[in-house]
């Protein structure tokens, strides 16, 4: 019996060692290696600030619903649309970055955007390798896809809507290979809907998705299969479960067709923010996309790829939307470039398990990890960076002063200032909906542009205005009688009515 028991207690020790190099094979193997190298790039090449217009009303947005556990359901921070119907459509995805700045800083805001935007492109690396079986091939296509989706690098609520298009088509892919995980789809859309407007192009995909196993048959390079009729009544049911899940939000309805608002009434917004432009070919983003382009086009005619009709729906879909805005390069990177990776694993040798070397590659990996952790930007860096964009010199200034009248902001600080200096009621600021449907926004844009400044003035009773100091409307109110300088710095300067109405003087 005792015999018995020590041979049992040697091969137990004995499939524990050898269990062990098999663990350190996937933990540390060099798929692996790869993944934490691309981490590492990204933070290389993610800039070190937490500066974006958006992020301050989104900060006292969580504020208001942690603080109140009410949703709020009207402005409060502007004089001109003050206590207007308005909802906070981004709500879920506002907590993680206030909750790290609450416990650990602005340190905390830049490391939930390092998080998300690492795991975008790490997911893009793991559908990537799922599609081409490739994962050498797959790192090539996550790096394009870092300098392609650039333009989205920041604290922003926007990266929560790509992570789950990454969850969504992961579950889309996997379902074509057999592994049946539709059924947390309807899960998926009720946080999406709650956490950003982008659940719509997910929406959007699973249609397509669907639609695309309806039919059978050849096309040249196209090919389509038809769902059988279990898979067929699956994804109908989880289709229909995902809409409805839609309407479990706290707007309800409105909630659901906000896209469809900023989409068809929010024409100023899309037509005067930078990144809703079309896409600028003669910028380095723009001739990376080209050149991208045209290295895909060429892989096409040498390999005569067979495309599945979903991919083809896929690949018109992102391209579409980065070439019409700017703002969708992300989403063609999460689209298209997966669907390349395999084209690329023709030209590279496939990761062969019985070359790895686990005790080699652990070591690096715990140096790009140490680098990161030491690289970490401080508080006061990511506070100082800015400073170019944002008036953080006048912040002392801005938090002493309670202006005894209304304030003229520029638009892109209206963030700033309702979060650093809530005694300030803005004029706008980056919530252009609620400015747009009242007719804000309209009169900022003339008062900008020096278009009937002093009408737009006189018809919100103006005293203050706060602006960038090297703009038209500045250089105007310096040279316009009735206007003095209450503070400058190099980036901002705010002037105080002194004189009456000056629509006479225009």
């Amino acid at each position: 019996m005792v015999t018995c028991v020590i041979s049992n207690e040697k091969k137990r020790r004995k499939q524990e060692q050898s269990r062990l190099p098999s663990i350190l094979g996937k933990v540390c193997g060099f798929p692996a290696l790869l993944g934490v190298l691309l981490a590492g790039i990204i933070f290389w090449v993610l800039p070190k600030t937490i500066a974006d217009p958006d992020l301050g009303w989104h900060l006292r947005n969580a504020e208001f619903l942690i603080h109140t556990h009410s949703f709020l359901r009207q402005d409060l921070y502007s004089f001109t649309t003050q206590g207007k119907p308005w909802m906070d459509h981004e709500w879920l995805s506002e907590i993680p970055f206030y909750l790290a700045l609450r416990h650990f800083g602005p340190r905390g805001i830049f490391f939930v955007t390092y998080a998300a935007i690492a795991s975008i492109l790490l997911g893009i690396f793991g559908l990537a390798t799922l599609l081409s079986k490739n994962s050498k091939s797959a790192f090539l296509i996550a790096l394009l896809a870092i300098f392609g989706s650039s333009v989205s690098f920041g604290p922003r609520t926007l990266l929560f809507g790509w992570i789950f298009l990454l969850a969504e088509l992961a579950i889309l892919y996997t379902f074509r290979e057999g592994l049946d995980v539709t059924w947390s789809l309807p899960f998926l859309f009720l946080l999406w809907v709650n956490a950003h407007g982008s659940w719509m192009i997910g929406l959007v995909v699973l249609g397509l998705f669907v639609a695309s196993g309806l039919i059978e048959g050849a096309w040249g390079s196209i090919e389509a299969t038809r769902w059988s009729g279990v898979q067929s009544r699956k994804l109908i049911w989880v289709s229909t479960l995902s809409v409805l899940a839609l309407f479990i939000n706290p707007y309800g309805w409105r909630l659901v067709l906000y896209p469809f608002d900023m989409a068809f009434r929010q024409k100023l917004n899309i037509a005067s923010v930078l990144e809703w432009r079309t896409l600028d070919f003669h910028s380095p983003r723009g001739k990376i996309v080209f050149m991208a382009g045209v290295a895909a086009f060429l892989l096409q005619l040498v390999k005569k790829k067979k495309w599945m009709l979903h991919e083809v729906l896929f690949l018109m879909l992102g391209m579409y939307a980065a070439l019409t805005y700017s703002r969708f390069l992300f989403l063609a990177a999460i689209l298209v470039l997966p669907l390349f990776a395999k084209d690329l694993s023709a030209w590279i040798p496939p990761y062969r398990v019985g070359l790895d070397k686990p005790w080699l590659n652990a070591p690096i990996m715990i140096v790009f990890a140490v680098v990161v952790v030491l690289q970490f930007p401080t508080d006061r860096q990511l506070l100082d960076s800015g400073s170019d964009s944002f008036p953080n010199d006048a912040l002392a200034y801005l938090q002493h002063f309670h202006p005894k009248g209304n304030v003229f902001n520029d638009y892109q600080w209206g963030g700033y200032l309702i979060w650093n200096a809530r005694q300030i009621p803005v004029f706008v600021d980056s919530r252009v909906d609620i400015f747009e449907h009242n007719g804000v926004f309209k009169d900022y844009l003339d008062a900008m542009r020096l278009k009937e400044t002093f009408r737009v003035f006189d018809t919100y009773s103006i005293r203050y205005v706060l602006f960038r100091k090297n703009e038209p409307l500045s250089y105007l109110l310096e040279h316009t009688p009735g206007w003095k300088v209450d503070y400058q710095d190099n980036t901002s300067i705010l002037f105080e009515r002194t004189g009456g109405s000056l629509e006479a003087k225009k």
